[in-house]
């Protein structure tokens, strides 16, 4: 998200080299290429004049302290005015999930139609079982989308959720009530109510929310805004922020838009916290909204605690532990490894999902990523790797030509496919050779060769 953001900010950073302080003269063409970037990124226009207006202020007199370059002093500076901008001058607890009520929790979801509002339901019901271990209930008031019940029903059942029934015969607020009623009778922790959404805003879909957050008294209102709406996304916020009494906001699909500048304007325009993000399609992808943590993502400084947890979330810690013995005791890296390796790999969400989280540097050094060519790719290594036998898997010098025509066949590709492959676990098989005789600083020292792995990896671009 925010690529072309990050991308435009590493350039102003790059151009100030050699001054011991910022003045006014060195910074004003700098805060002009910062103000285009914002409005490329779909910031709104009062967010942007009130944004430079405070980094301006901030950065005339700024001393360049030790080895820092007056572009990075001026990232410094911009780094803290965004995570104020998005939330970091708020305290914590106004950023968190607020549970504190006699239960069930009840929490309303509005947005308009195409928010992502029925998957979002479904993905912070997940984040509720699995972080805060709590029961769940949804229930869908949306009785004029075609499928929404359903779909909420389907999502839910992914998510580990219970699914209270409705019908689109019936009225919303009685639909509301009776998931209460039953959240009460049945010990439900929390209840999630998806609201219904139109194309744009209306007054009749207005009342009908106002009115179900009266009937049902939410403990939180919760404010869904795609951020792919840029400037769009601006004005349903005014809107509902006036309407309804707005507890946070959870901005949906920040993965998929380079430009996404809802980030930077929607609390500023709400008042009101982001308290989550969407990031994935996969149910798992919900994250905490941190200002300060995206606000390193916006300037290429990644967010390495939240790639720890999607480590943690995703990798099976005594798997790769039982690797890390046998790899200390002088066994080899076989296919088999390769193959967990991989799979691994898939579960984080991909290279793409890994690399969205590091600094701007290492995204860089593994070149541009087709997120779904990749996948397919990764499922195309695990099929190669299946139609070979445990011997071949066990001891890949095993594979000469014959064997390569056959595991091609078994597993429909071309055997130029098979020889990349086993060239890219050669590779793999070094870096693990490599880590064990210097530990991971040494591996670090020969990044190059990590980059050449990635490089070669099938669907992403060789440098």
């Amino acid at each position: 998200m925010l690529d072309q953001l990050t991308d435009k900010l590493a350039r102003i950073a790059k151009t100030m080299r050699g001054q011991a302080r910022l003045t006014e003269a060195n910074t004003q063409e700098m805060l002009r290429e910062i103000r285009v970037a914002l409005l490329e990124a779909d910031v709104a226009l009062p967010v942007v004049r009130e944004f430079i207006a405070r980094v301006k202020d901030k950065t005339l007199g700024e001393e360049v302290v030790g080895s820092l370059t007056p572009g990075q002093a001026l990232v410094g500076v911009v780094h803290r005015e965004l995570t104020q901008l998005m939330g970091g001058d708020l305290d914590a607890r106004e950023r968190e999930l607020n549970l504190a009520t006699q239960p069930p929790a009840v929490i309303l979801l509005a947005g308009l139609q195409g928010a992502g509002k029925t998957t979002t339901a479904a993905k912070l019901a997940k984040w509720l079982i699995d972080e805060r271990k709590k029961k769940v209930l949804t229930v869908s008031t949306d009785v004029y989308r075609p499928a929404a019940i359903e779909q909420l029903r389907a999502v839910s059942s992914q998510a580990g959720a219970e699914f209270f029934p409705s019908a689109t015969s019936d009225a919303p607020i009685a639909i509301a009530q009776r998931a209460l009623d039953h959240a009460r009778r049945h010990f439900f922790d929390v209840l999630i109510v998806d609201t219904a959404g139109r194309l744009a805003i209306d007054e009749a879909m207005m009342q009908e929310v106002a009115a179900l957050e009266a009937a049902v008294q939410p403990i939180e209102t919760l404010f869904v805004v795609d951020a792919m709406l840029g400037q769009d996304a601006v004005n349903t916020a005014k809107a509902f922020a006036e309407r309804l009494p707005l507890t946070g906001v959870i901005l949906t699909k920040l993965d998929g838009d380079a430009r996404g500048g809802a980030a930077l304007s929607v609390r500023h325009v709400t008042g009101k916290p982001i308290k989550f993000v969407g990031v994935a399609e996969k149910i798992g992808g919900l994250e905490r909204f941190d200002p300060e943590r995206m606000a390193g993502r916006v300037l290429g400084m990644g967010d390495i605690v939240a790639l720890v947890e999607d480590v943690k979330k995703s990798i099976d810690v005594q798997a790769a532990e039982k690797l890390a013995k046998r790899m200390q005791s002088g066994e080899r890296f076989d296919l088999n490894d390769f193959k967990e390796q991989v799979a691994q790999m898939r579960k984080m969400g991909g290279l793409g999902g890994l690399l969205d989280k590091l600094p701007a540097q290492f995204q860089q050094a593994a070149g541009r990523i087709n997120e779904q060519d990749t996948d397919r790719q990764i499922r195309r290594l695990e099929g190669i790797i299946n139609s070979m036998t445990p011997a071949e898997r066990a001891k890949p010098e095993l594979i000469k030509a014959s064997r390569k025509r056959r595991i091609a066949a078994g597993s429909g590709v071309p055997v130029q496919e098979v020889n990349r492959l086993l060239n890219q676990f050669e590779q793999m098989q070094a870096m693990m050779k490599q880590m064990k005789r210097g530990g991971l600083a040494k591996m670090m020292r020969g990044l190059g060769g990590v980059k050449g792995a990635l490089g070669g990896m099938p669907g992403l671009p060789k440098r």
